[in-house]
């Protein structure tokens, strides 16, 4: 028998009339089953069967196919799926963390799902577990200088620059002075495991495993002894089809987690765990702990927290037990954690502590048990009910994909084809929404998405699992404005005000001798470690003193896109204006051209070696960190004259691309960190000779700008160079290449990206073809981003006079012939939704923010290289287009 995807088209009357008397005699569990649908209506005859079969697939042949999955020819998801397709589904369970289990999460607390059937274990983390910092040692002090360094420190960069100045070739091999060795730097942390297990024997049949991401829950179900399980997390419930449940069993450890300490697990109540211990290193570390409860369907049977004898100095244990006489048909645990890290006290006042006055135990207790805990399908309803307000409304994107119920995610992902079909676009959509589901699901805690969102797997992650700035978090966020998650943004502002700014102003201080402002460099923790890393060539790795300037693109951008002025004039603006005021001290004159010219030195392209002066990437950032101060300044309310007219003196005295020429053709490094101006930055995307046209520049067009751009961008390569194998830099260059309006090499890039760095759980993978690779999640965060560029740019503009351009379908690939944009937020307080049809567009409108302190804004919207429409945006204004 052919695999139902495989099927010749031609049908006889006699396949047919054997596809009927099939149908006869199958029931509706089966026929449920059969049509891969999770919800068929019942059906009360062959006629109504047959007439709603054919409303749905209106094609004899796709029938005579669905009923061979009858004989075991074809797989179908799971009952229960969601029929819109939106989610990932298996047939066996997860083994390998990074390629195979699913993610779920609140922000706060997170897990990865293998999915197992008789006994889960279920991996759990915390988002402030971190090892290290003052809690490991009281001494630290974000990796900075000595404050009586600061006179040395200031000879040395001294001596730095005018050696810079003084070489032949504008550079020099390393600044080793400047750094600092990492000390008690720690990392992210697994917080253990968390194993449940169900008192059944026999085969398992009938197995499914699957994360809903329209309601955001990861289930497995499967058949066994026979009974009929469904297990639903995080809070973990688990059902048994109407019959009593088994002996069911909770359980925590550590031994999974190698260098994790053990904890203490006691009873705290009759249905409630409690798990105590500490990060990786033991105390005097920082310290964690959960709480476990536990709830069943049945009010005269309950959980029985059980403490078991311990060898003399071993940490206590204990499980929660529901035995199978108590007659429960259902039943849920639901958990939560805490540790002593409190952001709040990362500054001088708190003696940077990062150290809570209350223990976690109390932290978790303190608080009263939410009454929807005890009745699931409350807890269940609220959580759905804020996925959606959050996650699924009002934005939606449908590029033309046909959900295909009959194929696991580990098989389409092994059948994606680079450059393939249409039906590509299934996977290309799931993808989509897993990575806005990925960062709903793990940025709305207090502290942001790192290297692996919350999700990691052991006592330490790879590069910490920590925030690297010159381009990995900022991917993180790049998706957030424009797909309707402007939330998640804010706890990544609090933590830069909280942990980055205490710290960095003693680092401008020391290292730099500049008393205004703060600095930061490449790699942050939790504990604001702010000081230049020192290991291997220092320059190549730490040297980013930059990394504060591209934080700001995205404050400015949560402002262009939401019109807070309140949030502008608390919080955004005085975060800009201190980086700035840093900037401004830290320009000098240029020495090596004597052209009057304002150049950054020392500065590399961010991992990469030589260290020199003016370069391209630091330049154009800092161009236009100064615009932002002068679009935002008023509107912030900010009286300080001196303040901006020296910002737009220094500004007018800035070489903005380059100065000496350092980039190759041979160069396939992984960043595109000459090129931010073309994505995500404008100053060449958006090249203006009237604002640019200085220095090296001068009478150059915009033309010639973005061919030179796509010139270097073609020499970078596809991101496979010698360096590195991931997805990230694939993602950066496929949106870079739909700014440039290039569609073929935009999908090219996406999808070699998705064949070649995702595994089949679609987490993106560094060095894909390691046995256990890392995840590293700024590829899956990012891919909507690039995804979207290539169906409508809006980039920023150097001033409010400037006409945001929005160009629709930029870069259409024609596997997205047919689709819809739903919903998307632009600059300027702006919702556009928008239609295309045959790869031509159909329908736009516009709504712009009802918004009494709406900044009236000119528009550009721009269809086929041409202008359709040009406006002055207003409160309330809506615009609506039916023909281009």
């Amino acid at each position: 028998m052919l695999p139902v995807i495989h099927m010749a088209a031609e049908v006889t009357r006699a396949v047919a009339q054997d596809a009927v008397t099939t149908i006869k005699r199958t029931t509706q569990e089966q026929l449920t089953k059969l049509l891969c649908w999770p919800s068929l209506p019942l059906i009360s005859s062959l006629s109504e069967f047959v007439q709603t079969v054919m409303g749905k697939f209106r094609d004899l042949h796709l029938l005579v196919n669905l009923l061979f999955a009858v004989f075991g020819t074809a797989l179908c998801a799971p009952q229960g799926f969601p029929i819109s397709g939106n989610g990932l589904w298996y047939t066996q369970p997860g083994k390998v963390w990074s390629r195979e289990l699913l993610p779920i999460g609140n922000g706060y607390l997170a897990a990865m799902i293998p999915g197992w059937p008789t006994q889960e274990v279920t991996q759990l983390n915390i988002e402030s577990l971190w090892s290290g910092g003052p809690f490991a040692d009281p001494k630290y002090n974000g990796g900075n200088k000595q404050p009586s360094e600061r006179e040395a420190m200031a000879k040395d960069l001294q001596r730095i620059q005018q050696t810079i100045f003084q070489s032949p070739t504008g550079d020099i091999d390393n600044i080793i002075e400047l750094t600092t060795d990492a000390g008690q730097y720690g990392s992210y942390a697994g917080a253990g495991h968390l194993i449940s297990t169900l008192g059944v024997n026999g085969s398992v049949t009938d197995y499914g495993r699957w994360l809903d991401m329209d309601q955001g829950v990861a289930r497995t179900a499967w058949t066994q002894g026979g009974l009929s399980f469904e297990r639903h997390a995080c809070v973990e419930h688990t059902t048994s089809n109407g019959k009593p449940l088994p002996d069911l069993t909770f359980a925590f450890t550590n031994a999974f987690e190698d260098g994790l300490p053990a904890p203490n697990v006691t009873c705290r109540s009759q249905d409630t765990l409690l798990v105590s211990g500490y990060a990786p290193g033991g105390p005097p570390s920082m310290s964690y702990a959960f709480l476990i409860r536990g709830f069943s369907s049945s009010k005269q049977a309950a959980f029985r927290c059980v403490q078991f004898p311990v060898p003399f100095g071993a940490p206590f244990n204990a499980t929660l037990v529901l035995p199978s006489s108590a007659g429960n048909t259902e039943a849920w645990v639901a958990w939560t954690g805490e540790t002593d890290y409190d952001m709040d006290a990362g500054d001088l006042a708190h003696n940077f502590s990062f150290r809570s006055t209350d223990t976690p135990v109390t932290k978790l207790t303190k608080s009263p048990v939410p009454a929807s805990l005890s009745n699931y399908r409350t807890l269940l309803k609220e959580h759905i009910d804020d996925l959606k307000a959050t996650l699924s409304s009002p934005f939606s994107l449908d590029i033309g994909q046909n959900p295909d119920l009959n194929t696991p995610t580990d098989v389409l992902k092994k059948n994606y084809k680079v450059d393939g079909p249409q039906s590509n676009a299934y996977l290309e959509w799931v993808l989509f929404n897993y990575g806005r589901y990925m960062l709903w699901a793990s940025a709305r805690g207090v502290l942001p998405a790192n290297l692996q969102g919350k999700w990691l797997d052991g006592a330490g992650g790879a590069w910490s699992s920590d925030y690297h700035a010159n381009i990995n978090i900022q991917m993180n966020y790049w998706a957030a404005e424009m797909t309707g998650l402007s939330s998640t943004t804010l706890p990544m502002f609090d933590y830069i005000e909280k942990t980055w700014v205490p710290r960095g102003q003693q680092t401008a201080q020391v290292l730099y001798n500049i008393t205004r402002g703060w600095v930061t460099h490449n790699e942050m923790n939790t504990f604001g470690h702010t000081g230049m890393k020192a290991y291997g060539n220092s320059a190549e790795w730490a040297n980013y003193p930059e990394a504060n300037v591209w934080m700001m693109f995205h404050v400015w951008d949560h402002f262009d896109h939401t019109n807070d002025v309140a949030w502008w004039k608390k919080q955004g603006y005085p975060l800009v204006k201190s980086v700035a005021s840093f900037h401004l001290d830290k320009l000098m004159a240029d020495l090596y051209f004597n052209d009057s010219t304002l150049v950054v030195n020392p500065c590399n392209s961010p991992e990469q070696a030589p260290i020199t002066f003016g370069c391209a990437h630091a330049q154009q950032m800092i161009w236009q960190l100064f615009n932002t101060i002068e679009k935002g300044a008023a509107i912030a309310g900010d009286r300080d004259s001196a303040f901006i007219t020296e910002v737009r003196d220094k500004r007018a005295r800035m070489d903005k691309e380059w100065k000496l020429e350092k980039d190759s053709p041979t160069d396939t490094h992984r960043h595109l960190s000459h090129l931010i101006g073309l994505y995500p930055g404008y100053a060449i995307a958006g090249f203006d000779p009237s604002l640019q046209g200085t220095g090296p520049a001068k009478g150059l067009t915009k033309k010639q700008v973005l061919d030179a751009a796509s010139v270097s961008l073609e020499h970078r390569g596809n991101g496979t160079g010698p360096d590195a194998n991931s997805g990230w830099e694939k993602a950066w260059r496929a949106a870079a290449w739909a700014q440039l309006g290039n569609k073929d090499r935009f999908y090219h890039e996406l999808s070699f990206a998705i064949s070649e760095n995702f595994g089949a759980n679609l987490f993106s993978l560094y060095n894909p073809y390691e046995p256990v690779p890392i995840f590293q999640i700024d590829a899956n965060l990012a891919y909507p981003a690039a995804l979207m560029n290539g169906l409508i740019h809006a980039p920023d503009v150097p001033s409010l006079n400037t006409p945001l351009v929005v160009t629709l379908l930029p870069a259409l690939p024609t596997q997205w012939s047919t689709g819809s944009v739903k919903g998307a937020r632009i600059r300027g307080g702006i919702s556009v939704s928008f239609a295309w049809s045959g790869g031509k567009l159909t329908r736009l409108s516009l709504q712009v923010d009802r918004n009494r302190n709406l900044i009236a804004r000119p528009v550009q919207i721009v269809y086929g290289g041409r202008v359709v429409d040009s406006f002055t945006t207003f409160s309330g204004l809506q615009k609506a287009y039916n023909r281009f």
